[in-house]
């Protein structure tokens, strides 16, 4: 039973971290980082009209942290076995069979009323690929660290586009920068 109680500790861990992602990508719509639209379950903030709360990400994060709590009672007790007897049986089990009622319900109700409803931002997220100024890695290779390095700079400090700023220093062309840079060819594993 302990073991199965560690499982389901993993089980939590994991939807804390998710439910966490998915809290964080929603925030917004004009600060934070705003690639998610989450479902408005509920009417939104009592302090900010308007805002949408992550109600339930916010529920199945107290239900993470609840099975872990159960975890640890089903660790204490497991720890307290005593040769081929432990009193501690009736605490490891009422915790075990209530962490996987909790995630199984969670889960449930989390896919339902959360994940079937999230959009991705696609215009929010298009502008912060385009945007991002990590894309200058793109042109070591080809001008070398120092170059790319005094464009993000510029870039950052003004305020501007890696475009802009590398064409206003002169290191590079229009058509260079969009034959060299394309952050779509540089996301995920190769």
């Amino acid at each position: 039973m302990v073991e199965v109680s560690g499982a389901l500790n993993v089980i939590a861990v994991s939807l804390m971290k998710i439910a966490n992602d998915i809290r964080f990508l929603g925030s917004g719509p004009r600060c934070g980082l705003g690639e998610l639209s989450l479902p408005e379950n509920e009417p939104g903030s009592s302090i900010m009209p308007g805002k949408v709360n992550p109600t339930q990400c916010e529920a199945i994060t107290m239900v993470a942290a609840q099975v872990m709590g159960n975890n640890v009672a089903v660790t204490v007790g497991g720890s307290n076995g005593h040769f081929e007897l432990n009193v501690f049986k009736p605490v490891i089990v009422a915790n075990v069979l209530r962490s996987i009622e909790l995630i199984g319900d969670s889960c449930q109700s989390f896919v339902v009323h959360c994940v079937v409803g999230i959009k991705a931002n696609k215009d929010r997220i298009d502008k912060l690929l385009h945007d991002s100024l990590m894309l200058v890695t793109a042109l070591n290779p080809h001008i070398g660290y120092d170059k790319a390095a005094a464009i993000a700079k510029k870039a950052h400090k003004e305020g501007t586009t890696l475009k802009e700023s590398a064409i206003a220093l002169g290191h590079l062309t229009e058509e260079q920068f969009k034959q060299w840079v394309k952050p779509e060819e540089m996301l995920g594993p190769k």
